[in-house]
């Protein structure tokens, strides 16, 4: 376990408080906060959980968190989250776990999004790594190509010798953009305008909160 998530994590669980609808996110440091969630759950803590994945419910249940459902409680106090990539402008890159469109529906319920992250996920530009977009099994090869236009490189997930399929039901394409993203607000509004695409991973003006596990300690990173 990584020491530098494992300190980010623990930062966000003290944020909540009984009684909170809590959205649990996905990926690795997401499951160390789940982790600690359960235990604190164990020992009294009184609140419901949304998950953003089949895996994060499934962690969740067998750690005996309670979970609930936006159709029953569609106002969250609080979203803990991982992200594979923070601006300086605390715009995010997510998804390369696969759970980006559930992740981003529970994030934007959420009155408060607290990002957890080691420093190596701060970058002085989106686009180091590659942007998920998640689109309809139909017709997918033709909105790759109308991906492509958008100036990246456009490759399908596999999951072995057959396309990756996200808890959806859709297949993902990591895009690769040579120039890095320059215009984050731009580019996700011109990839959601295409037919086929249902979100990227582009989470712009959402995280409140960023928690950055280092060698340093913690540091915490608020949007102006």
């Amino acid at each position: 376990m990584s020491i530098k998530k494992q300190l980010a994590a623990e930062a966000a669980i003290e944020m909540i408080e009984d009684g909170m609808i809590v959205g649990l996110g996905t990926g690795s440091t997401s499951s160390i906060a789940i982790d600690l969630i359960g235990k604190k759950v164990s020992e009294g803590l009184n609140i419901l959980g949304i998950p953003t994945s089949k895996a994060s419910e499934n962690q969740a249940t067998s750690l005996g968190i309670p979970l609930t459902s936006l159709s029953t409680h569609p106002s969250i106090d609080l979203a803990i989250d991982g992200a594979d990539e923070v601006s300086p402008s605390l715009d995010l890159i997510k998804g390369l776990g696969g759970a980006l469109v559930r992740e981003k529906i529970v994030e934007n319920q959420s009155k408060k999004l607290v990002i957890i992250i080691d420093d190596s996920k701060l970058v002085p530009q989106l686009g180091a790594c590659p942007l998920p977009v998640e689109i309809i099994f139909f017709g997918h090869e033709s909105t790759s190509t109308s991906l492509a236009s958008l100036g990246c490189t456009p490759v399908l997930r596999m999951d072995g010798d057959k396309p990756f399929i996200s808890d959806n039901g859709n297949v993902i394409y990591h895009c690769t953009f040579p120039n890095a993203i320059s215009n984050p607000s731009d580019l996700a509004l011109k990839i959601e305008k295409i037919p086929g695409v249902v979100t990227s991973g582009l989470f712009v003006n959402m995280a409140d909160i960023v928690l950055v596990g280092s060698d340093d300690g913690l540091q915490t990173l608020k949007r102006s």
